[in-house]
């Protein structure tokens, strides 16, 4: 299954090479050119020879974890977080370190040993550790090193009715999304691009937009669901079942009406459920691209997942398939119409 496949590959921020690797295989024979920029992008083209407008669409590799920022005379390891993690989620949770995929566990002082006011508080991540087995510190040595990164340890998988879970869903599941559309026969250039380092500040995406200058680009992500029964109406951003996030504004973005417009119709053309995405904070990979050379007109379409940013996330498979579609549909009838209506 695809995206078993690609949320089991380990890619924190700046560390993307395996899954930068088996993009590569998956796409090298259905494309005109395909290549890997100086920061790490991946970036793939079909319709290179054709005439008319640039389009880029686009899904980070990235996703959140940790990095070995020492190792304790006892073996343990200290460490730091890459991208914006809830620590109070990591305490005993399997990681796997380096590029050997070292197994460990996430440790911090038992609850016996702690004194009552700690009790009551969530353990910083200072006061959190990685266990792998060591017997001191020349043993651990011998198997990480400091700077190696830190992925979760999560077997990915469906469950339940019509539901998947796994982690790296931002933005696996936008890899996945545009693997799905790589057999598109347009009459323009579409860039296909895979890029890094999104959960550190969007660096990849404004690397690859600024080589490729497009006349439009698509970001296609993972994005937080509030469906959750403590959630204030007000705070639920999107819903996981409801169909493919169409993003207003964001904390990096306000989206140029023409483009929500193309991908409503769209969505009311093909009968795909869709919702708007109603948090403004945040940002993504569009943010970036928009405010690249002299502007870059960008959209951003979102799959809903329940507690990203952690050792597993949720979607709907439903909410994937349709995001596919609204996205293909898109490209295929309403971009015509978006880059000539500029307003």
């Amino acid at each position: 299954m695809l995206l078993k496949e690609l949320t089991e590959l380990n890619g924190v921020s700046g560390r993307e090479d395996k899954v930068r690797s088996y993009l590569r295989t998956q796409i090298r024979e259905k494309v005109d050119r395909v290549y890997t920029d100086a920061l790490g992008n991946l970036i793939a083209v079909r319709g290179l020879k054709c005439q008319g407008p640039k389009v880029m669409i686009n899904a980070h590799m990235d996703e959140v974890g940790l990095m070995v920022l020492g190792i304790d005379s006892s073996g343990l390891l200290k460490i730091g977080s890459v991208g914006g993690i809830d620590h109070r989620v990591l305490v005993s949770k399997p990681v796997l370190v380096g590029a050997e995929e070292i197994p460990g566990v996430i440790g911090a002082k038992p609850i016996h040993l702690q004194e009552k006011a700690e009790r009551k508080k969530p353990i910083p991540l200072k006061g959190l550790y990685i266990d792998i087995g060591a017997k001191d510190r020349e043993d651990a040595g011998r198997w990480v090193k400091v700077g190696d990164p830190i992925a979760f340890a999560t077997k990915s998988g469906p469950f339940g009715k019509g539901m998947f879970k796994g982690k790296a869903l931002d933005d696996r599941v936008g890899c996945g999304v545009l693997l799905e559309l790589m057999d598109l026969e347009m009459d323009f250039p579409l860039y296909y691009t895979f890029t890094v380092q999104e959960e550190l500040g969007l660096r990849g995406a404004k690397v690859a937009a600024y080589g490729i200058n497009p006349d439009l680009a698509l970001t296609v992500e993972g994005t937080s669901a509030g469906d959750l029964p403590e959630a204030t109406a007000h705070r639920v951003s999107t819903k996981v079942g409801k169909g493919p996030a169409i993003t207003l504004m964001d904390g990096s973005i306000i989206v140029e009406r023409r483009i929500i417009n193309g991908l409503v119709s769209t969505a009311s053309a093909e009968n795909i459920p869709y919702q708007f995405r109603e948090l403004t904070t945040g940002g993504t990979d569009a943010g970036a691209i928009s405010l690249t050379r002299e502007g870059i007109p960008s959209g951003v379409v979102s799959v809903p997942c329940r507690y990203i940013h952690s050792p597993v996330s949720v979607l709907s498979l439903d909410d994937y398939h349709n995001t596919v579609k609204l996205v293909r549909g898109f490209l295929e009838t309403q971009l015509e119409t978006v880059l000539r209506d500029k307003g």
